[in-house]
């Protein structure tokens, strides 16, 4: 094993690539045993890990540096080279499902690696290559896009993450000033993205056209894996959260303008939660990292051995820089059997959280890819996913004296609130889209007029202080799920109930509530959604009273600390 910096990157050499999956489609077919099978399923899968590699270093390379012409033109090859597999990729996957050894496979593997298989087959087809390869070069001008808007303010030059870092100022001036200067870098880009959202919308909707789907709502749910539920439980879901979340934010941010002794609570208020400042981390970036590294080693013998690992081998990229993308994820080198960890610290207590949240993601990873032999099992769909990564910052809520000194039991108490808070938020992306994709012609000004009454409705104290461009909607721009990864963002709050599930049950037991949770993580994506909330014992959050069951404990706990 060798370090981030020390991984070279080769371009994977397509052609031979074709070559194994023709190899692969005929030994399937003409397989007469199923180790015979198995084999060739097994070196098409270990040639796949390796390309998959050179691809997400390519990719956190070009992320680290949108700038970087290399990386730039190696993705846009990548790309096209990988769009154009995707007729092989049909034709080996249809073999598989065919396969007489079908069931031996499932009895070695579970029922759910056909289930995967078998839908990948309704959502690729030839004809949508174009596209394909339309959408990725879309999707990478709007990091670009984003990634290099900067602004002078007070004699500095920020980006994006830059002003957040004022907006959190005690300072109401110097917060108000900053939430201006971010909003006008928005406005300022907002006809780019209004161009790239208009030609991303009609992009998805033709390809649900093209492969026989009435919307490309329906396409989603079946590319993202939502084999348990559809757009009608998600309405569900979200119809708790406004009935139950919504008034008990409303009551907190009541206490919050009380707090900071304001005459209305504005969104560049919001941040902050206490007048004397809130609770930021203390120390340089590689004192959080050693801070995280001791937190890990006591957490349990697994997560020690794991954030050594990530340690050891520079795993990561944390600090914020010019032209480097927006936010924050955890991605997977198959090859080295290692996570990675891309973040964009600020100062501020988010910073932990990327060393909480992100690092629940690549312990699972890392637990994953050393005992899943399929790949495409060691992850899970994002709603379960997420749950590693809300539930591990809970887990860590013993450790954050050492990160915040004195104002440790602030940062628990803003962590809760933030949790509670962020739900509505979710919700009003997540309706978004479905009203988006619903209505595809709609123009750019109708979807800021539709964002603006969905945010009133979930959360009516939201206040833009008159600022033109967010009363007339702009604010959806802002999260970058939505040009992205579309249908990606009410997982957060699905995932939030199974977090604060295990949150609940170590006020009681946190020994079952560990063990759990490692249950969980090692299941990977052997299972469907709702077999693995059960296997975990997290009650499923479409079901009428599960949301207030997963919450009240929280709330309760919130408006009596804040």
């Amino acid at each position: 094993m060798i370090r981030f910096q020390e991984m070279p990157y080769v371009r994977p050499d397509m052609e031979a690539m074709k070559a194994l999956y023709v190899c692969t489609i005929d030994a399937l077919k003409n397989a007469s045993t199923y180790e015979e099978a198995r084999k060739a399923f097994f070196d098409l899968q270990e040639q796949d890990e390796q390309a998959s590699t050179m691809m997400s270093i390519c990719s956190v390379r070009n992320t680290i540096d949108t700038t970087d012409e290399f990386y730039s033109n190696e993705i846009k090859w990548l790309r096209e080279a990988n769009a154009n597999l995707i007729p092989l990729r049909k034709q080996y996957r249809e073999a598989l499902s065919a396969s007489p050894f079908r069931a031996s496979f499932e009895e070695e593997f579970g029922v759910q690696l056909m289930k995967i298989v078998d839908s990948s087959l309704k959502t690729t087809d030839e004809r949508v290559i174009p596209a394909v390869i339309r959408e990725g070069e879309l999707s990478q001008q709007y990091q670009k896009d984003s990634a290099v808007a900067t602004t002078d303010f007070r004699g500095e030059k920020c980006n994006f993450y830059g002003l957040l870092k004022h907006m959190e100022s005690t300072d109401r001036d110097e917060r108000r000033e900053a939430f201006q200067a971010w909003a006008g870098l928005y406005e300022e880009i907002s006809p780019k993205l209004d161009a790239q959202y208009d030609e991303l919308v009609h992009l998805r909707d033709g390809m649900a056209d093209t492969l026989g789907f009435p919307s490309y709502t329906e396409l989603a749910y079946l590319q993202r894996r939502r084999f348990d539920y559809n757009a009608e439980d998600a309405a569900n879901f979200r119809r708790q959260i406004l009935e139950i979340v919504t008034p008990a934010v409303a009551a907190i941010r009541e206490k919050q303008q009380q707090r900071l002794g304001v005459d209305k609570l504005r969104y560049y208020d919001e941040a902050l939660l206490y007048p004397e400042g809130n609770a930021d981390p203390i120390g340089t970036t590689e004192e959080l990292v050693a801070k995280a590294q001791n937190m890990y080693r006591e957490m349990s013998p697994e997560t020690g051995e794991f954030f050594d690992f990530m340690v050891n081998y520079r795993l990561f990229d944390l600090e914020t820089r010019p032209g480097k993308r927006m936010g924050g994820y955890m991605t997977r080198f198959p090859a080295y059997k290692a996570p990675f960890i891309f973040s964009n610290f600020n100062g501020t207590s988010a910073d932990v959280d990327v060393l909480t949240h992100e690092a629940g993601h690549a312990f699972q990873g890392y637990l994953a890819m050393r005992s899943i032999p399929v790949s495409m099992l060691s992850g899970s769909t994002s709603e379960i996913n997420e749950i590693h990564s809300m539930s591990m910052e809970h887990f860590a809520y013993p450790w954050m004296p050492a990160f915040f000194e004195e104002n440790s039991e602030k940062y628990l108490t803003a962590h809760l609130i933030g949790a509670l808070a962020v739900l509505p938020y979710m919700c009003c992306v997540d309706e978004f889209q479905h009203e988006v994709y619903k209505k595809p012609e709609m123009s750019a000004m109708e979807r800021r007029h539709v964002w603006r009454a969905i945010e009133k409705k979930y959360m009516p104290w939201r206040d833009y202080d008159g600022n033109p461009f967010l009363e007339e909607g702009g604010f959806w721009m802002q999260k970058q799920h939505i040009f992205l990864y579309p249908f990606y963002y009410i997982d957060y709050a699905l995932a939030q109930m199974g977090a604060f599930h295990f949150y609940g049950l170590m006020k009681t037991d946190r020994e079952k509530a560990w063990n759990d949770y490692l249950k969980l993580c090692r299941a990977g994506g052997t299972l469907g959604y709702f077999e693995l909330l059960d296997l975990a014992g997290i009650p499923n959050p479409f079901r009428e009273g599960s949301v207030e069951k997963c919450v009240r404990h929280v709330i309760d706990e919130v408006l009596d600390r804040y």
